[in-house]
């Protein structure tokens, strides 16, 4: 069955949380643990039933957000899922409390029974009508963000259209289309401010009932991470001295090849090439046919992948009128099916959407067959995106397939790329634990915080001449910041690993590959350092790490492409 002809029918919450507190009933009335290991298999079952309607909303509201039906659709799932977590809730608690938790801690895993132990402390049925709010506030601002319409260059455009002119040659209409974008947002400016204003709040409202001391302190617990905010600022720390000052000095060779020497403007940052930026040689159906043969050489586990996605059409990958921006993967685990949706640019974005997304697919794809439980099928953001980055760095055989003649600068600007983002997720994450810690910040304080970090991990960008950029609110583009709190630092630990098994393969590709799927299958049933350390991987979190991640990759880009 293709996804356009899968079947939607609404959820009905109130028998689900009834069938759920039936279950929990059973659950502690249970004689054995094979009767609750049985009990919890059913509940199981409503859980994929709700997720995989769940799923085809997401992806159908984001394909079009003017659809009325899916639009209401989004709407109720946004009011009534939270109503779902109490009673989920209740379940857990009952698992915590199991005489037989010994038994169960065998079956599930111990890693399981931590999370369940931390969703305790991050949820109360006292934040149910919070977290409609905060939900509702989300669409609010990813409405604003699929309603671009931006008249430009002869053309009406949506920002993933738009941001494609960051590669173009011409460097003032580079700064014009940034200009445009930059005007799109300032035209929202009071609403922008007004919704994060009000985010802020809820979720240092959520915090405090809780009796978290602030929404930091909450995100860790509710992310379920293993690690702390000191490992953060130490991961950060080694960044800013390992990183930063290597992306200096590749922003400067980038800025005499381009001939602006030193007045490199953020506009500049995309545009690395003077004869051109690294494109894309062919148009979505060629691309996507290219993937396919890419994906099958590749290895027997990518190739039943991408048979299965193009069968029964899982992509939506063209830029339109009404559509969400970005791109991301999206799992029907009931079904054992992953989505990939992207807005087609015809930058070299595309193909990062092909094997980044890619990576997401392939993971869930793999949980589903070979992991037992729902529950310990999905896994951390952290050990995911570790998934989708390493991908686009395996495939680095097939490159040529989609840049012809330009595969060298697409592989020296891809990997660049990697070095320049580490730091730039690092600002993401602590541009929001900084405004979580003081809440009462003004707009105009959060933008200076903006300003002031990238001074700091991105010191080469010069905003000045576009108004929006040059008061600090770039971060109001970043979906992220408003619709999934600290996921940020995630893609960063990430990339990190990424670049070790880059390394990798640039020693023995098939070693690579093993160690990516061994990475893989462990799927949720474990966290993400204990991932690290099952598989022989650095942790980013080590002292001295980041400079032994990055020396093999920074000797392999001098000596490829020069200092």
């Amino acid at each position: 069955m293709k996804f356009c002809e899968m079947p939607y029918s609404r959820p009905d919450v109130d028998a689900m949380i009834a069938h759920c507190n039936e279950l929990t009933e059973k659950f502690a009335a249970a004689q054995s643990a094979q009767e609750q290991i049985e009990i919890f298999t059913l509940l199981e079952k409503d859980k994929l039933e709700l997720f995989d309607m769940e799923s085809i909303v997401y992806i159908r509201n984001s394909v079009d957000m003017n659809d009325e039906f899916y639009a209401a659709e989004r709407e109720y799932l946004d009011n009534n899922l939270p109503k779902m977590s109490e009673a989920y809730n209740k379940f857990n608690k009952a698992m915590l409390e199991s005489k037989f938790i010994d038994e169960l801690k065998k079956e599930f895993g111990e890693h399981m029974f931590n999370c369940l132990e931390m969703e305790q402390r991050s949820f109360s049925p006292a934040i149910i009508d919070l977290m409609a709010k905060d939900a509702e506030l989300c669409t609010r601002y990813q409405t604003i963000l699929a309603s671009a319409q931006i008249e430009f260059d002869g053309k009406v455009l949506n920002t993933s259209q738009l941001g494609a002119y960051r590669y173009n040659s011409d460097r003032a209409l580079r700064k014009a289309a940034m200009e445009a974008e930059g005007k799109y947002f300032e035209q929202y400016k009071e609403e922008l401010d007004e919704i994060y204003d009000k985010l802020v709040k809820i979720r240092t409202e959520i915090a405090h009932t809780l009796g978290f001391e602030n929404f930091v302190e909450y995100s860790y617990v509710s992310k379920k991470r293993s690690y702390t905010a000191k490992d953060v600022a130490n991961f950060r720390k080694q960044v800013k001295e390992v990183m930063v000052p290597k992306n200096i000095e590749y922003k400067k060779m980038q800025a005499e090849r381009i001939g602006v020497g030193e007045n490199f403007m953020f506009y500049d940052d995309a545009f690395a090439y003077p004869d051109g930026s690294p494109l894309p040689k062919y148009d979505r159906p060629e691309l996507v046919r290219r993937a396919h043969q890419m994906y099958t050489e590749l290895a027997p586990e990518t190739k039943e992948l991408f048979d299965t996605m193009v069968e029964k059409e899982l992509f939506d990958l063209d830029a339109k009128p009404g559509k969400r921006p970005g791109g991301y993967c999206a799992t029907m685990y009931g079904k054992g099916l992953p989505f990939i949706f992207a807005n087609f640019n015809g930058t070299q974005g595309d193909v990062d959407v092909l094997t980044h997304e890619a990576g997401h697919a392939l993971a869930s794809f793999t949980a589903c067959k070979e992991v037992k439980y729902f529950a310990l099928q999905d896994c951390g953001a952290e050990s995911a995106e570790t998934h989708s980055m390493s991908m686009e760095f395996l495939t680095t055989p097939w490159h040529h397939l989609f840049f012809g003649e330009d595969t060298a600068k697409y592989q020296e600007s891809h990997t660049k790329g990697a070095s320049f983002f580490i730091p730039y997720g690092v600002i993401g994450d602590y541009f929001q634990e900084l405004v979580y810690t003081h809440p009462e910040w003004t707009p105009a304080e959060r933008d200076k915080c903006w300003l002031d970090l990238e001074s700091q991990f991105r010191p080469y960008l010069d905003y000045s001449e576009v108004p929006f950029n040059a008061r600090g609110a770039t971060w109001q583009k970043l979906a992220h910041i408003y619709v999934i709190p600290f996921y940020y630092i995630e893609y960063s630990l990430a990339q990190t690993l990424s670049l070790q098994f880059f390394a990798m393969f640039l020693e023995n590709p098939e070693n690579a590959w093993a160690k990516y799927m061994e990475f893989l299958r462990y799927g949720g049933t474990m966290g993400f350092e204990e991932t690290i350390k099952a598989c022989g991987l650095v942790s980013p979190f080590e002292e001295g790490s980041i400079e032994k991640i990055c020396a093999p990759i920074y000797k392999w880009l001098d000596e490829k492409f020069g200092k």
